[in-house]
């Protein structure tokens, strides 16, 4: 690994569930970091391994370095990229890569305003979970400029990425494909859950069954934990926020393509009953 990689002067925003693992890979792998969270507290035990700590966001960027950002949605996103001096601090040849889950539109629209401050934007969605950002077992969807995805692909891998998707340098691709992909995992969850219930509800044991299948036609890690989670008595459809949020963009995705989705709106439905249980 070059050396101008490993000084790559780094931003961080964001230090979410997920986000917190991210920036500690960066860190571990000897990265100077700079890190930026609404709730500052969050970022002490980065700071306290060698992290420094931005008072604002535009503080975190190093002019025509690196930042990275996972937030919450389209408005956290375009707040902080709105905010005074981002894109100034960012500055000519400066790279914000936006992990964070987004319309396609949203991000059309950032990387325009980037492009018209001289600095690129890169959109690098994520599959995967806290703990498979601890194990670098994440997969990354990443779309943007060529010599601006060769530069922050090392970081990627640094910070976790074990399988990386390049859909070129068009803006939207990334993106989408990190919708559909969550629409289809919630779905497959869903449908896991109605299973679960219907076979408890007939007195047969769920548990060989979901074995057999999320071993063989529904192998996937996350297929597996959402079945050892409902057979040790959670219910985790509506725990969570994200499968409601992730799900209305997906929704909301396929209405700009004037694309019924009667499933979606569906699951949407679900989600929403299981949020008032």
């Amino acid at each position: 690994m070059g050396t101008a990689t490993m000084n790559e002067q780094i931003g961080f925003i964001g230090l979410g569930s997920l986000g917190a693992p991210l920036a500690q890979n960066l860190l571990a792998s000897g990265r100077p970091l700079t890190l930026w969270n609404r709730t500052a507290s969050k970022a002490e035990p980065l700071v306290q391994q060698g992290a420094r700590l931005a008072r604002r966001p535009s503080e975190a960027i190093t002019g025509g370095g690196v930042v990275f950002t996972i937030l919450w949605d389209d408005s956290s996103l375009e707040e902080i990229v709105r905010s005074e001096g981002f894109l100034d601090a960012l500055g000519t040849g400066g790279v914000h890569v936006s992990m964070t889950t987004v319309m396609p539109e949203t991000a059309r629209q950032l990387a325009a305003l980037h492009q018209a401050h001289g600095s690129s934007y890169v959109e690098a969605p994520i599959f995967g979970i806290p703990q498979q950002a601890v194990a670098r077992q994440l997969m990354i969807c990443l779309g943007g400029p060529g010599p601006a995805k060769e530069r922050v692909r090392p970081l990627l891998e640094a910070m976790g990425g074990q399988r990386i998707f390049d859909f070129g340098e068009a803006i939207g691709a990334a993106t989408a494909t990190k919708l559909v992909g969550n629409f289809m995992i919630i779905s497959a969850f869903a449908a896991m859950q109605e299973s679960f219930e219907v076979l408890k509800a007939s007195g047969i044991d769920p548990k060989p069954t979901l074995d057999i299948l999320t071993t063989t036609l529904l192998a996937t890690p996350g297929n597996q934990r959402y079945a050892g989670y409902l057979l040790s008595g959670m219910n985790p459809i509506g725990m969570s926020n994200i499968p409601f949020k992730d799900t209305g963009l997906f929704t909301r995705f396929a209405d700009s393509a004037h694309t019924p989705v009667p499933l979606a709106k569906q699951l949407r439905e679900i989600l929403t009953a299981a949020k008032r249980a």
